[in-house]
C-alpha cells in the first residue's frame, strides 16, 4: 500500500487538535513506561527490552507488516524525539498485548484502536530501523550518521517505486496473527501523525516451522523456503555476521543492519516452463526440497557434486549455488523473508505477487550488496524476478530500564 494522495492536516493542526491530544508523541511518551522485564511470563510474549531489539533473531512468525516514514516538513528534533519516546512506551506495551492507555470514552477518541483486544501478546515484536533521510540538517544530526548506512545502487533489472523505497524510518512488526501485526503499525503512526508522516505499508505471511508442525512453507515459486540459514540461535554466527560490534555510533554497538527488498516474481512466465528448468534454476528439487545434489531437505548442499556424465548436479546458474555462503566467500546473511500478494500489477496486467526479503547484516553493501550484485550476475532465477523497492535501516541497539528510542538517538527531548 503506498501512501495516500488526499489531503493532509499541517503538522501544526494535528499537534494543536484534540486528535492530537489523545494519539500524538507527546501524549505516549507521557505514558507510564513499562518494566523491562513485563511479559517474560505471559504466554506467547516477547520481552520488548533486551541487549539486541527482538524480531532480529527471533524465532520468526507468520505476519508482517512493514511500515516506512518520512520527517515531516518542519518537524523539529524535540517533536521527532518525543514521537520515538513514546513509540517506546507504545511497543513496550503493544509486546505484551495490552491496550494503549488513554481516553476510551466521553469526548475523546481512543487512546487504542481496539483492533487487538483479546488476541494476547501474539509473539508481536516491533523493531525500529533509522535509514540514511533519518540524518539531516533538519534534525541537526547529518554528520552522525553511520557510514555504512547508504541505499543501494540500482541494479541491473531493478524496477524500483520511489514512494515503496526508502524512507527516514521503518517498523518492522511481526506476530503469529495478521491483525496484531497491522494493529502495531496503525497505532505508532497515530502516534505519529503531523511529525511522521506514513510512507509506505507492506503486509506478507508465511508458515514457519513450530514442534507441532515442522513443515518448511513454500514460497509462491512452489519450492520450499531456504533451509541454508543463520541458525535464530547460532549466537557464533550472529556474532560473526549479523550484530555491529566495531567501533561506532554507541547506539548501534549492538544494533545491525536491515534490507529490505519488495521482490515480484513473474508467475506467468515461471508457470510456462519446464519443472526441470525450475529446478536447475533453484538447484533443488520441487517435492522434497532436497538440494539436487541430495536426498533430503536438510542436506548440506554440494557444489563439487558430479552425475555420471561428470556434469554437476547443482548447476553454475542454480540459486542455491550463487546465493549460498561458498559462492560469496564465505559471508552470510540473516533471511527473515515473507510472502506478498497485492492484487493485479497495473502496468502488466499481471499478479503482483511475490516475496518481501529483509535480510540483516553488519555490512549491507559488504554482504547483501554484493551478493546481489553476483546474483544479477549470474542467477538464472533472477530472470523471473523484479525488484520493486529497496530500503536500508540502521537498527539500534536494544532498550535497558529508562531508554527510549527518542533519547538513544537523538538524545533527551526535554
Amino acid at each position: 500500500m503506498s501512501r495516500s494522495k488526499g489531503p493532509r492536516l499541517s503538522r501544526r493542526q494535528l499537534l494543536g487538535s484534540s486528535a492530537a491530544a489523545s494519539l500524538g508523541a507527546l501524549a505516549s511518551a507521557a505514558a507510564p513506561a513499562a518494566s523491562p522485564t513485563a511479559g517474560a511470563s505471559e504466554p506467547s510474549a516477547i520481552a520488548f527490552y533486551g541487549r539486541h531489539q527482538a524480531g532480529v533473531a527471533t524465532v520468526p512468525q507468520d505476519h508482517l507488516a512493514f511500515a516506512t516514514f518520512d520527517l515531516a516538513e518542519g518537524a523539529t528534533r524535540h517533536e521527532v524525539a518525543a514521537v520515538l519516546a513514546g513509540w517506546t512506551t507504545d511497543a513496550a506495551t503493544l509486546t505484551r498485548g495490552r491496550a494503549l492507555p488513554g481516553p476510551a470514552g466521553g469526548q475523546h477518541p481512543p487512546a487504542d484502536s481496539g483492533e487487538a483486544v483479546g488476541l494476547g501478546p501474539a509473539r508481536l515484536t516491533i523493531t525500529l530501523g533509522v535509514g540514511p533521510d533519518f540524518f539531516t540538517g533538519q534534525l541537526g544530526n547529518a554528520a552522525a550518521r553511520p557510514a555504512l548506512l547508504a541505499q543501494l545502487p540500482a541494479y541491473d533489472g531493478d524496477a524500483l517505486d520511489p514512494v515503496r523505497s526508502g524512507g527516514a524510518l521503518c517498523i518492522q512488526a511481526c506476530a503469529d496473527n495478521a491483525q496484531s501485526a497491522f494493529a502495531a503499525v496503525h497505532a505508532l503512526a497515530a502516534s505519529g501523525l503531523g511529525v511522521l508522516n506514513l510512507r509506505a505499508v507492506q503486509a506478507g505471511y508465511t508458515k514457519n516451522p513450530t514442534p507441532a508442525d515442522p513443515r518448511v512453507a513454500r514460497d509462491l515459486l512452489g519450492f520450499h523456503r531456504t533451509t541454508n540459514n543463520i541458525g535464530w540461535g547460532d549466537v557464533a554466527s550472529l556474532d560473526r555476521y549479523v550484530w555491529v560490534t566495531s567501533p561506532t555510533p554507541e547506539w548501534l554497538r549492538g544494533g545491525t543492519y536491515l534490507v529490505a527488498r519488495r521482490i515480484r516474481i513473474a508467475l506467468e512466465q515461471w508457470g510456462a516452463v519446464s519443472l526441470d528448468e525450475q529446478e536447475a534454476a533453484v538447484g533443488r528439487f520441487r517435492a522434497s526440497g532436497a538440494p539436487l545434489s541430495g536426498h533430503h531437505l536438510h542436506d548440506r548442499v554440494d557444489l563439487t557434486a558430479t552425475g555420471s556424465q561428470g556434469e554437476l548436479l547443482v548447476p553454475p546458474g542454480a540459486h542455491v549455488r550463487v546465493a549460498g555462503p561458498e559462492g560469496n566467500g564465505g559471508t552470510r546473511i540473516l533471511r527473515r523473508g515473507y510472502t506478498f500478494s497485492d492484487g493485479v500489477d497495473p502496468s502488466t496486467g499481471e499478479l503482483d505477487a511475490g516475496t518481501f526479503f529483509i535480510a540483516f547484516q553488519k555490512d549491507p553493501k559488504g554482504q547483501f550488496g554484493d551478493m546481489l550484485g553476483r546474483l544479477v550476475a549470474g542467477d538464472a532465477l533472477h530472470r523471473y524476478l523484479v525488484h520493486t523497492s529497496s530500503g536500508v535501516y540502521a537498527v539500534p541497539r536494544g532498550l535497558g530500564p529508562g531508554e527510549d528510542w527518542g533519547s538513544l538517538l537523538l538524545g533527551r527531548s526535554g
